[in-house]
């Protein structure tokens, strides 16, 4: 097995407060590393998703389009995948076990498909099993609509709750006038469903005239960032904004997290899309972002072989290329760090069953994060 360098110190920045209005600022500390970052499974571009088998196996999904299975040092591309359109953000993402995979073998999947009406293509939502080395009993469970050939804004990360509901997201596709504020249309959202693709009877919208019945909250710009919180059972997700404003929230039933009505980002070429930071009745992130990390993938720390940090929330910057720990007090960031700093842009991260910390960087492929 091959080890990456070690890194020589930490980035630390200290906060005074969480609220939202807080930006990306604060004091450089520099802090002896306690970790190496050890490369298992290598040669891979863009592993957007990852989760764990049995006896050592890792299951990776590649945007361009290929599902890897990683098993005893040796990476093999999985037969009989569902067919990806590859354009921009958009490809191959998220991959997810159902919470009782041991025992029915379910595996899920968000891709973007080019199915159904209009040209191009959009978030889609499968469920299927591995025989051997390909799928099968493929179940396509959801697709957003309509297809649309902007590259941008698929979503979408894939998460089970503890009462067995599958969350995934799918991004506002770039219509952010349009999508995000109406619940009769795809796109923006965070979307609940049952373990087969049918609605939940308690779903928020279920009853409302031409929603979206799948819908679970929405006023989201594009959400790549899901995970289940480990005491409270609560779904966390994080968003990239515009310029500024990316966002961490806790997702509720029913509720408006108000893009693009209000912002703390700023559009890519400096004019403001509104001079609104909160209104009645839509959410306040639990912290923001500003200057844009462009997050993706995060995870909870549970294991004891990160004593310090159990509790902690990881979450990989693509744009400043590092891995972000944060501590949490009472819902609120108290304080963060950055590990893998300059390693490339982090893709995702995961907590794997035998505790340790995987991390996927573009380009390079997926790391294990071991304690010294």
């Amino acid at each position: 097995m091959k080890k990456s360098a070690i890194l020589p110190y930490f980035f630390v920045v200290m906060l005074t407060s969480s609220c939202a209005q807080n930006s990306d600022k604060g004091i450089n500390l520099p802090k002896q590393a306690d970790f190496t970052a050890e490369l298992v499974v290598s040669g891979i571009q863009n592993p957007w998703g990852m989760v764990f088998l049995p006896n050592g196996r890792i299951l990776i999904t590649e945007k361009s389009g290929k599902l890897l299975q990683y098993s005893n040092g040796r990476t093999t591309e999985v037969a009989n995948v569902p067919q990806v359109y590859l354009r921009g953000q958009g490809g191959f993402l998220d991959i997810e076990l159902h919470p009782n995979h041991d025992e029915n073998g379910w595996l899920y999947l968000s891709y973007v498909s080019s199915n159904g009406n209009g040209k191009g293509g959009n978030t889609a939502i499968m469920r299927a099993k591995l025989s051997k080395n390909s799928l099968t009993e493929k179940e396509l469970l959801y697709k957003a609509a309509p297809n649309t050939t902007k590259g941008q804004h698929f979503g979408s990360r894939l998460e089970f709750d503890n009462d067995g509901f599958l969350y995934f997201s799918v991004g506002d596709r770039g219509n952010r006038d349009v999508n995000p504020q109406d619940i009769t249309k795809d796109g923006g959202k965070i979307y609940r469903i049952n373990d087969d693709g049918s609605i939940p009877k308690d779903n928020p919208f279920l009853t409302s005239t031409g929603a979206k019945t799948a819908v679970y909250s929405y006023g989201h710009r594009n959400p790549q960032g899901l995970a289940k919180h480990p005491e409270t059972g609560a779904l966390w997700e994080h968003e990239h904004g515009p310029r500024g404003g990316d966002e961490i929230n806790i997702v509720q039933k029913g509720k408006n997290y108000g893009w693009p009505l209000i912002t703390y980002g700023i559009n890519y070429s400096g004019t403001k899309i509104t001079d609104e930071t909160a209104r009645s009745g839509m959410e306040q992130p639990i912290y923001q972002w500003t200057p844009s990390i462009a997050p993706s993938g995060m995870t909870f720390v549970t294991s004891d072989k990160y004593p310090n940090w159990k509790g902690n929330l990881l979450v990989g910057s693509l744009a400043f290329q590092y891995l972000e720990r944060m501590i949490i007090e009472n819902n609120k960031i108290t304080y963060r760090e950055k590990l893998l700093d300059g390693m490339g842009r982090v893709r995702n991260v995961r907590q794997a069953p035998d505790g340790f910390i995987y991390v996927g960087i573009e380009g390079k492929g997926i790391f294990r994060l071991v304690p010294k």
